[in-house]
This record gives C-alpha cells, sequence and structure tokens, in this order.
C-alpha cells in the first residue's frame, strides 16, 4: 500500500440515467430487473474512474442506496418505514420505525460488494452504518431504551461485518455520524462498536462527519476500531489543535464535501502537510470529508482527483526527503 493512501467515505452522486430509473422504478414504470442493470452500470463507471485516477482503497458508490439507515432497516426484520422526514437542508429521509425484535433475515451489502471487488485488483471497503446512528435516527415503539435498542443493532451489524471479511473485505468501515449529538451516549456508542468489531482480522474504521467534536474528544478515541475518520475540511482545519493533544490513526478529510468550490491542490497539500505536523506519514489515509452524494458528478470526480493528485505529491516529497540509509 501506499504511503497517505487514498480513498473515498463511501457514497458517490448518481449519474441522471440512474436518478431517472430509480424514479420510475417507484411508480412501477421500469422492472426491478432493469434498474438493477442500470445500478450495475454506474458501480462499473465509478470503480473504473477510481482506477483511472489512482485512489488506493475503492468504494463502490452506493448507487444501490438511498439513505444510509433506511437501506438497512428496509431489509431488517423488526422496522416499519414511515414517511418523509427532514434531517438537513433540504434533503428528506424515510424514518425507520422499530416495532418489534431487530433480526438479520439476509445479508444486505455482501452481494453489492462481492460484484464491487470482481470489478477491480484493488480493495474495495465494506460499508455500513453503525448502530448508534441507526438508533438515533430511528423511532423506537419495541426496545424499552435506547441502550437496548442500540445493542440489538450492534448484534446485526456484526453478522453483516462478518460476513463481509469472509467475502474478502480488507477494509470494513462503520458509519457513526450521530456519534457526537450526544456526548453523554458516548459511552453507549463505544460499547455497541465493540460488538461490531468484535473477533474482526479486516482493518476497522468508523466515519464520524459532524457534531460538537470538542465534546466527546478525546473520549471519541476509545470507540474500538483501528481508524477515525473525520470531516477536517468544513471547519478550515480547526479541529487540529484539539488533536495534536491525542493524535491516532486518521483518515483526513482534505475537500468540503458540502461546497461547490473546487479545492486547489495546493490548498489540499497544504491540509495534508498540516496533518503531518500532527501523525506519523503511517497514520495517515486521505479522502474528502465525507461522501459526495450530494454533488454533482463532476463536482465529485474533480475533487476525487485534486486529492489524489495532492496525496500523490506530497508523497513523492515525503520519500524524496527521506535519509539514504
Amino acid at each position: 500500500m501506499n504511503l497517505l493512501p487514498t480513498t473515498s467515505v463511501g457514497s458517490f452522486p448518481k449519474p441522471d440515467y440512474l436518478k431517472r430509473a430509480r424514479t420510475q422504478a417507484s411508480r412501477g414504470e421500469i422492472s426491478a430487473k432493469k434498474l438493477r442493470e442500470l445500478e450495475e452500470r454506474a458501480t462499473r463507471e465509478w470503480i473504473r474512474f477510481q482506477e483511472e485516477i489512482g485512489i488506493d482503497i475503492l468504494v463502490d458508490g452506493e448507487m444501490y442506496r438511498g439513505d444510509m439507515v433506511t437501506y438497512f432497516a428496509e431489509t431488517w426484520k423488526g422496522f416499519e418505514i414511515s414517511g418523509l422526514v427532514r434531517s438537513y437542508g433540504n434533503r428528506y429521509y424515510r424514518k425507520p420505525v422499530v416495532v418489534d425484535q431487530v433480526k438479520r433475515a439476509k445479508p444486505i451489502t455482501l452481494e453489492w460488494f462481492k460484484f464491487a471487488q470482481s470489478l477491480t485488483k484493488k480493495p474495495v471497503k465494506g460499508m455500513l452504518t453503525g448502530p448508534y446512528t441507526v438508533m438515533d435516527w430511528s423511532f423506537n415503539e419495541y426496545y424499552k431504551d435506547r441502550r437496548e435498542l442500540t445493542l440489538a443493532l450492534a448484534e446485526v451489524v456484526h453478522e453483516e461485518a462478518v460476513d463481509l471479511e469472509k467475502a474478502g473485505a480488507q477494509y470494513i468501515q462503520i458509519d457513526e455520524p450521530a456519534v457526537s449529538v450526544r456526548p453523554e451516549e458516548l459511552p453507549l456508542a463505544c460499547e455497541a462498536m465493540g460488538i461490531v468489531t468484535q473477533g474482526l482480522k479486516a482493518k476497522t474504521l468508523t466515519h464520524i462527519c459532524y457534531g460538537d467534536f470538542q465534546k466527546i474528544y478525546p473520549g471519541m478515541l476509545e470507540i474500538p476500531v483501528d481508524q477515525i475518520d473525520l470531516e477536517l475540511s468544513n471547519s478550515d482545519f480547526n479541529l487540529f489543535e484539539l488533536i495534536r493533544k491525542t493524535p491516532f490513526t486518521n483518515g483526513l478529510g482534505v475537500v468540503d464535501v458540502h461546497s461547490h468550490r473546487l479545492e486547489s491542490k495546493d490548498e489540499v497539500k497544504k491540509r495534508i502537510e498540516q496533518a503531518l505536523e500532527v501523525f506519523r506519514p503511517e497514520q495517515i489515509y486521505v479522502d474528502p470529508d465525507c461522501g459526495l452524494k450530494t454533488r454533482e458528478v463532476q463536482e465529485a470526480k474533480d475533487k476525487l482527483r485534486v486529492v489524489v493528485e495532492a496525496a500523490r505529491e506530497v508523497r513523492k516529497e515525503l520519500v524524496a526527503s527521506k535519509p539514504v540509509a
């Protein structure tokens, strides 16, 4: 693996033909088979693009997913799906409702992981939503409290992670964007993640992309994963003064996914070099702040390209400056 390996957080924007097809499928105007063919086409295109620009650890782009929580709840037993709920800005999702014991009927991400991995020799990350976030973004009408529901969800997410590892996943990402919302529940999020990652030999990581990190740091370093991936560019790297106190293996968000502005290569290089003041090179994985699904396709491609180009140049500079033995 390269020094300063590049990757992405998970989601990419869907091409226009797939957006239209998903709308048509929801109206019964095209078959599920036709929709699947177009989802596979879009996945192939994103895998090919990542390989072309030189991404080190690939993602499938989640062409087959809508919302990161509802996607799982629609398949797990014990859930019903409510109407649309506003999440942020003008984004909406269908909020899951827990009405019975949560169980996993079948693997959810396994088939798509195998498909994406078959398209490349590079590693593809397994992508899961963490139990704490699923709990926090759902209505609970069955379990006695938030803790009981979270731990039940942790068991089914663990089952999915085990299947991914058995299928060859070298990296498994468990997204927990809600983990900083209630600082007093950080121990619960840590306990649940311990269940998810127990016994896994794959490299595990969690992505946290919004919230008041001041209130959960350094406690969040107790989350039992190999790497924590943070949104940093959206806050102009202000978090670094906090991180300097207790460095950790970090996924480094170097481009802002909430902005249409394309960062320059020099700007991204500066952010990586700033990180190198805190972390050893082998501790840093370079990626965008968060998933790129909210950008246009070309915007996402341009942001990924500048991430790779900047990391490549800093990598060369590091190698060139290394003393000869």
